[in-house]
């Protein structure tokens, strides 16, 4: 795993969903804050996207919006127009709580989808990240990420055999797409962060080398010789752009890859501490109190991650 795909796992759970909506003006709907994310894309026409504390946003054919930490927000065919409010059904789909007859005036299509996180462990990429994420469509930017959009499209347009596993996989890599697109057109501007570190070939290296081999006994000066820096240019740069040392973002991946096995698999504390690093159970047990306040078998009753 890299970077970036590691952060996901590490507080994706359930199974994202998605729709395409034909909306005929006047329409608008109210999205309630919520523990996931999600994003919009506009097919056909144009909207406004509406948030508390911000202009609003006029979004027209291949824009997209992403909201990282669930904030509530509207989508709208114009500021003016009353909302409903959108909530989410037993099987996880938004419906309206109120019905209205097709208005008369011009159709958006979009396409939205909607991610469960867990908040138990929040990976410091997706927690730096903005609340809004918009990449307007512009010529030749993003190409991936259009060409998802463009599948997404049509399977829940024209569903067929395999749509069950199919859409799942493409919502999968519309968030890796997104995260992707942003990260890069974020790369140049930012000195620091997870735009910058992913960007800097030698802090990338050593992030991608720790997450490859978490268990591993790393050092700085190890990691300082895999990025050609001295033991103190590293430690420092690393410390600069990541927002904490070498050694600390390690011990916190470790129990978060600690955590995640423990909420979600019925694997020995034996082969959980290993996986962390740890040759001895009690050693690991005693930093995982350290870290998370409660013994692993507590922990793993908690189920956080569910």
């Amino acid at each position: 795993m890299d970077v970036l795909s590691d952060a996901i796992m590490a507080m994706r759970t359930g199974v994202p969903h998605s729709s395409r909506t034909f909306l005929p003006a006047p329409w608008g709907m109210r999205f309630a804050s919520s523990g996931g994310a999600g994003f919009h894309v506009v097919l056909q026409g144009s909207c406004w996207l509406l948030m508390p504390g911000r202009e609003a946003i006029r979004l027209t054919p291949g824009d997209v919006v992403f909201l990282a930490h669930g904030r509530g927000h509207a989508i709208a065919d114009d500021p003016a127009t009353p909302l409903v409010d959108v909530v989410r059904d037993e099987a996880g789909e938004w419906v309206l709580t109120e019905e209205a007859p097709p208005g008369p005036g011009p159709a958006t299509i979009l396409l939205c989808g909607a991610y469960r996180l867990s908040r138990a462990r929040t990976h410091p990429l997706l927690s730096g990240l903005p609340d809004l994420v918009h990449l307007p469509a512009r010529i030749g930017a993003h190409p991936a990420l259009r060409a998802v959009v463009d599948l997404l499209g049509a399977e829940l347009d024209h569903p067929g055999p395999g749509s069950g596993a199919l859409v799942p996989a493409l919502l999968d890599s519309m968030l890796l797409y997104i995260l992707r697109a942003w990260l890069h057109e974020h790369a140049e501007q930012a000195a620091t962060g997870w735009a910058a570190a992913l960007a800097d070939p030698a802090i990338a290296g050593a992030l991608h080398a720790l997450h490859r081999d978490p268990a591993h006994a790393w050092t700085v000066q190890e990691l300082a010789d895999r990025a050609g820096l001295s033991r103190a240019a590293f430690a420092r740069r690393f410390a600069a752009v990541v927002g904490q040392p070498p050694l600390a973002y390690l011990t916190w991946w470790r129990m978060t890859v600690a955590g995640r096995l423990l909420a979600t698999s019925e694997a020995p504390l034996r082969v959980v501490a290993q996986r962390g690093g740890y040759s001895s159970e009690f050693a690991f047990a005693k930093a995982f109190k350290r870290e998370f306040g409660m013994p692993p078998g507590q922990y793993r009753r908690t189920r956080p991650w569910s």
